[in-house]
């Protein structure tokens, strides 16, 4: 049985997920009302007022690497 799950996520979410790969050379977090929508999914979580992505954030992004370079297209 697996754990993962796929997320119908907008192109908006995935361009905020995939600019907390590396948060540090991100000088600025993306719109607020994204991240909030990245944590109610537990994609995100928000540490000492940053937003980190979690596990299950990882594990999404990169099932939906597919989806990205789709959009690129």
């Amino acid at each position: 049985m697996s754990n993962d799950v796929d997320f119908d996520l907008s192109p908006d979410q995935w361009e905020a997920l995939r600019k907390l790969r590396n948060p540090a050379s991100n000088g600025r977090p993306s719109k607020t009302y994204l991240i909030e929508s990245l944590v109610t999914l537990g994609l995100v979580v928000v540490n000492d007022g940053l937003p980190e992505m979690t596990p299950t954030g990882r594990r999404a992004l990169v099932r939906g690497s597919s989806r990205l370079l789709d959009l690129v297209a």
